[in-house]
This record gives C-alpha cells, sequence and structure tokens, in this order.
C-alpha cells in the first residue's frame, strides 16, 4: 500500500509547487474520493481534524516550519507504482480541486461532515488530534450525490465541477 508521501509526492510533480495547506487539502481529497470511488484507502496513515482542516501528522512533520513545497520535495521517497484506478482518482482531485486556493479548501472542508462531526465540541481555533474516521469519510464522500454515477459515466471531473461550483459538502 502507498504511504501518503507517496501520494503527496505524485500531487507535486503533476501540479507543481504549492502551500503546504493545499498539499494537505489535496492529499485528505485523495483519500476520501479514493474511499467513496474505489472502497478502499490509498494510504494508511490518518488525518486529524485541525483548526485549518484535515491534516495528517505524519506527513506535516515533514513540511513543518514550511510554507511553499517544489515540485521535488518529496522526490527523495522511491516512486510507488500506483495501479491505473488509483491514478484515476489523484487525476480527477487535482482536476477538480487542483486551481482552488489554500484557504478556500480549507473552508470546504470546515462545510463537510467528516471534519465538523470530528470537532463537535471544539472551539474554532482551537487545537484539536482527533483521528477523522475512514469510515465517515467513506460514507460522507460515497454519499454525495451522484458522485459514484458520475464517475461511472466517465465524469469524474464533471462531479468534482458540481462539487465546487455548489460549494457542496
Amino acid at each position: 500500500m502507498a504511504k501518503v508521501f507517496d501520494v503527496a509526492r505524485y500531487i507535486l510533480n503533476h501540479a507543481g509547487e504549492m502551500t503546504t495547506m493545499k498539499l494537505e487539502k489535496l492529499v485528505y481529497y485523495c483519500q476520501a474520493w479514493s474511499l467513496a470511488w474505489d472502497g478502499v484507502p490509498l494510504f494508511e496513515e490518518d488525518f486529524q481534524a485541525w483548526a485549518n482542516g484535515p491534516v495528517c501528522p505524519e506527513l506535516f512533520a515533514t513540511h513543518k516550519g514550511c510554507f511553499w513545497l517544489g515540485e521535488d520535495y518529496y522526490n527523495n521517497y522511491e516512486p510507488y507504482q500506483f495501479t491505473p484506478s488509483q491514478m484515476e482518482t489523484m487525476d480527477a482531485v487535482l482536476e477538480g480541486y487542483g486551481d482552488k486556493e489554500p484557504q478556500w479548501l480549507s473552508e470546504l472542508t470546515h462545510k463537510e461532515r467528516p471534519w465538523r462531526e470530528t470537532r463537535r465540541g471544539i472551539k474554532p481555533g482551537e487545537f484539536c488530534d482527533l483521528v477523522i474516521s475512514k469510515d465517515l469519510m467513506q460514507e460522507y464522500y460515497g454519499d454525495l450525490e451522484n458522485a459514484e454515477e458520475s464517475r461511472l459515466a466517465g465524469g469524474a471531473e464533471e462531479c468534482f465541477s458540481l462539487i465546487c461550483q455548489n460549494g457542496q459538502g
């Protein structure tokens, strides 16, 4: 199974340099949509419901103190051989979310049930290291209207367009 760093490398190599916040959110959405569409996680590591949205502590530890990451930041990791389905999912995430600003992505995660439910009772801006369960992610993203139908119709990108345009979550 891939590691979170493999997905981060794939994203940076395909989308180019970006902020650490944006990378964290794109990696999160890769995991979320893999769970929804394929029924399996892309990687084992978990996300926590931090104040600015989902963060994977293992990934954060490798870029802590950085704001901007170059496309080769994770190239010291051995390339992982993703399946065509995994690449399709990651490419669809990049197509659907890749042009969004980091703050927009953070705000979107704040509207979505996995982050909100995990942080229930936690004040805005307050520290939280509670894990967003993969089961909750799979249930929520799997249930989003027309997600599976859109993908089966050959239009994962259309699904993202609808989600992003409507700010649904």
